[in-house]
């Protein structure tokens, strides 16, 4: 079973990844800060339709505020998702800012609503966060899904990312008799070794969003992460696959019903080629990233020492004993999808959360 033991610390942005974010376009004039939104002079708690405490609240803010702020909210809508054609914004309004009180970084959440057919969106407000920033842009590069996001100084602008959250997933639609059992456990599959390979950590249930999407006669899944607060942060690999946390076993245990050993490695084969070439198809984007991580600061002596020789073992390659940074281990971990087709050890039907 995974656990994460310490709450992980916040990490600024450095230079290097500064200049990275103003080169590739990653860094706008947002005309609005986080600690903007933190001013609320009152807030209660939101509800959801059956009554069950969200644990996010929703914050109001002094009239003197209230309109900068809306305003704000909506322009960066705009540079969001047009652009910052602010044309597109004349007919919505924010219906409502919540902030999330037991987030690791109290996160704010925007509602933003098209008042001619009360269509909504949502979009987050974060403190900015360097381990978040790396596994966003990686995200973006090596996984199937395209994020978009912003920052200016210590300010994270993130859209959101649409799906069913794995933990009602499970709860309540796991028993559909549509349900297609043997497409989930492979996309269970294929996002176990996404997370490996980018190194991306704590992806149990409630970090997770599952995307419905029917096909002809079939129904398939993508699973997508949420949470990027723990890239390559923790020292032990079983944090890096999802098959390791409890909260997934219900998945999991669909997995082992369905799926022989061969046929696990047929897909964890699938999901290392697909990223060999979305490595490719990245340019020098990537290696930019890739670069700018080796450069910084993002996880701790102890942590690194421990990874590197973890993932050495499950390699069976030296390369990583060599990493002297996460960044280096990240950059190792990607070449295994060119040195090695697949790794030959801790098979899914054989090692799973318990």
């Amino acid at each position: 079973m995974a656990i994460i033991s310490k709450k992980k610390k916040i990490f600024k942005i450095s230079p290097h990844l500064r200049e990275y974010l103003q080169t590739y376009g990653r860094e706008q004039d947002l005309g609005i800060q986080y600690d903007d939104l933190a001013r609320f002079n009152n807030s209660i708690p939101l509800f959801d339709q059956k009554g069950n405490d969200t644990l996010w609240e929703t914050v109001f803010y002094h009239q003197s505020e209230e309109k900068h702020i809306h305003d704000s909210l909506k322009k960066i809508y705009a540079i969001l998702k047009a652009d910052g054609d602010v044309s597109v914004i004349e007919h919505l309004y924010i219906d409502r800012v919540d902030l999330c009180v037991y987030g690791n970084t109290k996160p704010f959440r925007v509602r933003i609503v098209n008042r001619i057919n009360d269509l909504f969106d949502y979009y987050y407000v974060k403190v900015a966060d360097a381990s978040r920033i790396y596994g966003l842009d990686l995200e973006h590069f090596l996984s199937p899904n395209k994020i978009n996001f912003f920052v200016q100084g210590d300010t994270l602008i993130e859209e959101h990312i649409q799906g069913i959250p794995g933990d009602d997933f499970i709860k309540s639609y796991l028993k559909d008799p549509q349900l297609n059992e043997i497409r989930l456990a492979k996309e269970f599959v294929k996002f176990n070794e996404r997370c490996l390979v980018r190194l991306l950590g704590d992806m149990h249930a409630s970090n997770f969003v599952v995307e419905v999407i029917p096909d002809f006669d079939e129904i398939h899944y993508r699973i997508r992460a949420i949470d990027f607060d723990q890239q390559s942060y923790e020292g032990r690999r079983a944090i890096y696959m999802p098959q390791y946390f409890k909260q997934n076993n219900p998945i999991i245990e669909l997995g082992l019903k369905h799926m022989k050993p061969e046929l696990e490695l047929q897909y964890r084969k699938e999901e290392r080629s697909l990223i060999a070439t979305r490595v490719k198809s990245s340019g020098v984007n990537l290696y930019a990233l890739l670069n700018t991580m080796t450069r910084d600061t993002i996880s701790t002596p102890e942590n690194i020492e421990s990874l590197k020789n973890d993932l050495a073992k499950l390699y069976n390659d030296k390369e990583f004993l060599s990493c002297i940074n996460m960044g280096e281990i990240v950059k190792a971990s990607l070449k295994m999808v060119f040195k090695q087709p697949i790794r030959d050890k801790y098979h899914f039907a054989k090692k799973t959360a318990r």
